[in-house]
């Protein structure tokens, strides 16, 4: 689970999770469509079953890598992606509704997904699984089931202390007012009650406390976790081989399905905290460890392209390199920097619409049918890769549901010259905050901001001493009329502008507006998995390859190799 994520009493999930998750949920929509991968053939100008290779990185700003503009730190692998294919300059990853990637394998018959899954595992008990992998359209399962935390390394500061102590403190005080309550009734006569159901009371209430605080104060053992499909093979995570096993599983994949078709999702434990990286690496860049773990990246990356070369699969392949979100702007040890760099937009990871977070690299590759070098000024989304994915393996889109990705090949291929997409919604968690509006007949990219983070201190660009900013309450400011930016003139967002400096402001804002209702009367409620219930009060349904609580094993052994 995304602890840093939780604020507020665990509030619902901010958009630093949001793109993930909802990129992983319309990947596993994909599997389903993907059964029609031998049914329904593509244009013959194209190879009728491609193998697909999906990177997906985790808080990776887009000012990090050097086809984006960096020049410090070394990313030649990812940078030869974007020479030899499509790179986009709009790529966002905000997603219409916020429900968060490490990395997930899948062949045109067999499903199979490796790497961090950050959806949980369980409903109800320990192994019911219900929300795995497998029971999700995949036959095989290698990787995280949750997500980092510092919690994960030696010598870290647990993450989520202070909120730690507070909810303790909460909780303790909840229980001691309580049982005092009941004795003074007790003793007073105002209360007709036993004094074995007070016994009985005090003891629950002690066991809640007990067991909910040991889904903290055993985060390394519960959360920092490797499953092999349905087992438990690492508790807790050896992170000093972790990159090295996930490595070893994408080229071995490969080798093993290099007749094809297959589809290969990596999505990175990097670049997230706490940025665990191999000696090989430490102190190599100009960065810190923050881009000596982006260097890290783009090796592993590079190795995986190269057993595509060995395999004679590269110009079969299309391949795709995003991120989740933007750069973490406010993960910080002391005075060092541990996130991400954003470039010229403002914010960062988890701040509902402002661009820095949710602007991210995009970028395709598929010789002999994308046209190299080419570099694309439209507005696309995360959200593309599932319709895009389904019209590759020549599958059919669900018609019982709105499907707000649109098929991005006419796009990469040039056979188009515009999005698709007119609208564009930006939640933090459950809360719209801004709506973006691609104005086609004049290029105009407007975006409304209906709700902002309060940044602190005054004046910073982000939520310093929070650990991310909030969605809602105090910690927002609420902008009505909203906060209105037109990115194709400021795309850093540096000028609001108004009814006295845009003739055409009122008419932005109304036609906005009827975009958000039309769009908020297609939203389905659905049950809150990340609730407060779910997340606080069932430490048991943590998976455990051990004697609940004391769980731990170690079933890798030194089974990886140098690559």
């Amino acid at each position: 689970m995304e602890i840093a994520a939780y604020q507020e009493m665990i509030a619902p999930l901010p958009c630093t999770a949001i793109a993930a998750i909802l990129f992983r949920r319309y990947l596993l929509m994909a599997l389903t469509s993907c059964l029609f991968w031998n049914t329904f053939g593509l244009s013959a100008a194209m190879d009728p079953k491609p193998n697909i290779l999906l990177f997906l990185a985790d808080d990776l700003g887009i000012g990090d890598i050097g086809c984006y503009g960096n020049n410090t730190i070394r990313t030649p692998n990812i940078d030869r992606l974007a020479r030899e294919g499509v790179k986009l300059t709009q790529h966002i990853a905000a997603a219409p509704l916020c429900t968060p990637s490490r990395a997930a394998f899948l062949t045109g018959r067999y499903p199979i997904r490796s790497g961090k899954w950050h959806q949980g595992v369980n409903c109800e008990s320990f192994n019911d699984h219900c929300h795995h992998p497998l029971s999700h359209g995949f036959d095989y399962f290698y990787g995280m089931p949750f997500t980092l935390l510092n919690n994960c390394q030696e010598n870290k500061p647990p993450e989520l202390d202070v909120a730690l102590q507070a909810k303790l403190w909460l909780y303790s005080q909840i229980i001691i007012v309580t049982v005092l309550t009941l004795a003074a009734g007790k003793l007073t006569g105002l209360i007709s009650i036993r004094w074995k159901i007070i016994a009985c009371f005090t003891l629950v209430g002690s066991l809640f406390f007990i067991s909910w605080y040991s889904s903290y104060g055993f985060v390394q053992y519960w959360n920092c976790i490797l499953m092999r499909n349905h087992d438990v093979t690492e508790q807790p995570m050896r992170l000093e081989r972790t990159a090295s096993l996930m490595l070893k599983e994408a080229v071995s994949f490969i080798k093993r399905n290099r007749h094809g078709p297959f589809l290969l999702f990596v999505s990175f434990l990097h670049v997230h905290t706490p940025l665990f990286t191999t000696a090989k690496f430490l102190g190599k860049s100009h960065h810190g460890l923050y881009g000596d773990n982006v260097e890290e990246m783009d090796w592993m990356v590079g190795k995986i392209l190269d057993s595509l070369d060995k395999q004679g699969l590269k110009n079969h392949t299309f391949t795709y390199f995003a991120s989740d979100h933007g750069g973490h702007l406010e993960a910080q040890d002391g005075s060092t920097q541990l996130g991400g760099w954003n470039g010229i937009y403002k914010g960062g990871k988890g701040m509902g619409g402002w661009e820095g977070g949710i602007r991210v690299p995009g970028i395709f590759r598929w010789p002999g049918v994308l046209p190299a070098g080419t570099v694309i000024d439209e507005p696309t989304s995360l959200m593309d890769i599932y319709p895009t994915v389904v019209h590759l393996a020549g599958g059919i889109l669900p018609q019982d549901r709105v499907i707000d990705g649109r098929n991005l090949v006419p796009l990469l291929q040039g056979r188009a010259q515009k999005s698709e997409h007119e609208f564009l919604f930006h939640y933090c968690g459950s809360y719209l905050h801004a709506v973006r509006w691609h104005q086609k007949d004049s290029g105009a990219i407007w975006k409304a901001h209906y709700v902002t983070p309060v940044f602190h201190p005054p004046g910073a660009g982000a939520c310093y001493g929070k650990g991310i900013c909030p969605c809602f309450g105090e910690g927002v400011t609420h902008h009505d009329p909203p906060l209105l930016f037109d990115l194709s003139r400021d795309p850093s967002e540096a000028k609001p502008l108004s009814a006295d400096t845009e003739p055409l402001f009122d008419t932005v804002i109304r036609k906005i507006g009827r975009a958000t209702e039309e769009h908020r009367r297609t939203l389905t409620p659905v049950p809150e998995q990340l609730s407060v219930y779910n997340i606080m009060w069932k430490p048991w349904l943590q998976p455990c390859c051990g004697t609940f609580p004391f769980c731990w094993c170690d079933k890798e052994g030194d089974s990886t190799q140098s690559l």
